[in-house]
């Protein structure tokens, strides 16, 4: 894990070797260091990250398989020792596209971390480290870079020492709002206010609407006082639900949440939970508060006042748990999962900002309930879609174990057909093919459940093709990625194409078939060389990552074009280089041609070297394509989208190879 001199050598480099190639080093991370005293022994050695806007930069605690954390390590020496691990402030936590939806912290704008160190020798002047580390936008990921850091231990806050300083000033962590938390946070509050509208539809909280109108009815003398009492009700239902997410964050706080959402054994958890809340929605048991504490509550509830108005609202978020209870805890569940520490809090504000409004308005204004449709047995049905929602949102959980551990058990053609069988149990509950243990008799079935039922069909429809390979673009963030599946190609699916190589025995040595297009790939320099001289046909250079996001558009969207797939297949020797590859070399490592005097610690920097020396540029995707003298045969080509202009490149570049 080692880069980061290499900005201002990949600088020479860009106009040492720039020639017809429209070169780019992107360099959106810059590091500025300063020491603060802690006392005469202890210093905290002070990094922070400026980070360009739409970048961002990964925290320090990551799971495996994701995304390279950020790592500082520090020169060892006899004159100090660290204290503890570095520390960092808290970030931000979203799915990350670029693997799977994983869920990672991560940092915009700006990032500050802190390592202690304590010093045995009092005239210490200087400490030296390197950071290595990756930042992504929402297109692409940077292959992992290594930057070296030096801190001025003789002065308090030292004046930074920068790399590259970009946009040094005003990057204080109050004055940056980052915007994608602003989403994330956005997402849970609508999520919740949709879930509390759906709450209200249930049997143990809608009939309780017109009985609290009652109430306010009689103890209200005047108009204006109902509306009064109205509002403060209201407010106490949305007080007693923040609490709830408040305690839910000072108990486990930022960090705990974010192991929430990235720890195997918290998703089994959280799995297990989604089940028992959907076989209570589906009606196996009722999950509810002890009776003592209801009553306990009701008689306060008679004291009157603001004080009884508050318990009245306590009351009902008691006595309506079996149906609100695992709402609110999945709702829990998903707003933890976030790893925000203030995502619980806004999940209930939400939610119970849903609940509020229809009880404090119809206890205002009690002419409304006139246009109520009358309780009956819909209620209950609205408690078993639920449940089964709850059914299917629960292997997503599960699916996200499966994959860290890499068990396979889970894999993408099992996800989806459990899918389809919920949604397809769901269709055929609406059209009262299946009745449960608290369902009321149907006599018929009314247009909104028709309707409701075509949708839950017309969706399991949708979903069967996947079992075949089909993307099934409107719940991609739900299933396994593609090639976490029993075959790439879809259930059943075992062809191989009519590339260069059809058959295992054919497959030259260090070369594979890489699904799902089954192009024959190398991923070593040297052999994929080496074989396309064997078989007389030009080389196409394939830098790209692991983390790439436009990497996998170009081979889903464009690679299987028929026109394209066609080349890529016949007419040249593809070698694939992941300049993110996490391999170690096997014996002694390669010395590191940007930064002299260090080692390369894995493959993938080999070949980000390679790219950056020869080339210029260090995004990918990067397409060469080069004869047998690795002398380019056209123009290098970045991310092209348009299948006829990467198809005109492609048939460029062969043309001229055999001209020459």
């Amino acid at each position: 894990m080692n880069k980061r001199t290499f900005y201002f050598l990949l600088v020479i480099f860009t106009t040492a070797f720039s020639s017809t190639v429209k070169a780019q080093i992107l360099d959106p991370v810059s590091w500025s260091t300063s020491v603060e005293k802690i006392s005469d022994t202890e210093y905290d050695l002070v990094m922070k990250a400026t980070i360009d806007a739409s970048w961002h930069l990964y925290s320090q605690h990551l799971e495996e398989g994701g995304p390279v954390a950020t790592e500082f390590t520090f020169v060892e020496s006899e004159d100090y020792t660290l204290v503890d691990s570095p520390s960092e402030e808290e970030g931000d936590s979203a799915p990350e596209p670029a693997f799977d939806n994983m869920m990672v912290k991560y940092f915009e704008n700006s990032a500050t971390f802190k390592q202690r160190i304590k010093l045995v020798n009092q005239e210490l002047s200087v400490v030296k480290g390197e950071v290595n580390y990756m930042v992504c936008n929402d297109s692409q990921c940077l292959p992992p870079t290594y930057k070296d850091i030096v801190f001025n231990i003789k002065a308090e806050k030292a004046p930074a020492t920068t790399e590259a300083k970009k946009n040094e000033a005003n990057t204080s962590k109050e004055s940056k709002e980052k915007e994608g938390s602003e989403k994330g946070l956005f997402s849970i509050f609508f999520i919740a206010f949709l879930s509390g509208f759906a709450a209200l539809l249930t049997p143990c909280v809608f009939p309780m609407i017109p009985m609290t109108v009652s109430f306010f009815t009689k103890q209200s003398k005047t108009k204006a006082k109902g509306i009064r009492n109205a509002i403060i009700y209201g407010i106490s239902i949305i007080l007693i639900y923040l609490l709830l997410g408040i305690i839910v964050s000072a108990i486990f706080g930022a960090d705990a949440l974010n192991a929430l959402s990235t720890n195997v054994w918290f998703n089994i958890i959280f799995f297990v939970l989604l089940l028992i809340f959907a076989a209570s929605f589906l009606g196996a048991f009722e999950i509810m508060l002890p009776n003592s504490w209801a009553n306990k509550v009701d008689k306060q509830a008679d004291r009157g006042g603001l004080v009884g108005i508050f318990f009245m609202a306590l009351a009902l978020a008691i006595v309506s748990f079996s149906c609100t209870g695992p709402i609110v805890g999945t709702l829990l569940v998903q707003a933890a999962s976030g790893g925000s520490q203030i995502g619980p809090i806004v999940g209930m504000f939400g939610f119970s900002l849903a609940i509020a409004l229809p009880f404090a308005l119809f206890a205002a204004f009690p002419g409304w309930l006139n246009s109520l449709p009358k309780s009956g047995g819909w209620l209950n049905s609205v408690k078993v879609v639920l449940g089964f929602l709850e059914l299917a949102l629960a292997f997503k959980f599960l699916s996200n174990a499966d994959m860290v551990l890499q068990m396979h058990l889970l894999e993408r053609e099992v996800f989806i057909a459990i899918w389809i069988a919920v949604f397809g149990a769901l269709t055929l509950y609406l059209f009262g093919k299946l009745q449960l243990p608290h369902d009321s008799p149907l006599k018929h079935i009314s247009v909104g459940r028709l309707s409701l039922g075509l949708v839950t069909l017309a969706f399991t429809i949708y979903m069967i093709p996947g079992l075949w390979g089909a993307p099934l673009n409107l719940i991609s963030a739900f299933p396994p990625p593609q090639h976490y599946s029993e075959s790439p190609y879809g259930v059943g699916n075992m062809k191989t194409g009519g590339g260069t190589a059809t058959h295992t025995s054919e497959i030259p040595e260090g070369a594979h078939l890489m699904a799902p297009h089954n192009i024959l790939a190398f991923n070593d320099y040297e052999k994929g060389l080496a074989y396309a001289k064997k078989v007389n046909k030009p080389v196409m250079i394939d830098f790209t990552g692991h983390a790439c996001v436009n990497c996998r558009k170009m081979e889903q969207n464009v690679w299987v074009k028929d026109n394209v797939l066609n080349v890529l297949k016949n007419d040249v020797v593809l070698i694939s280089l992941y300049v993110d590859e996490k391999i170690k070399f096997k014996g002694e490592a390669p010395d590191s041609k940007l930064r002299p005097g260090k080692k390369l610690r894995y493959t993938g920097q080999q070949w980000s070297e390679l790219q950056q020396i020869r080339y210029g540029t260090n995004a990918q995707p990067y397409y060469v394509l080069m004869g047998h003298d690795e002398e380019s045969l056209n123009e290098p080509v970045a991310y092209t989208p348009d299948v006829t202009e990467y198809h005109n490149w492609l048939k460029e570049g062969v043309s001229n190879f055999k001209n020459k």
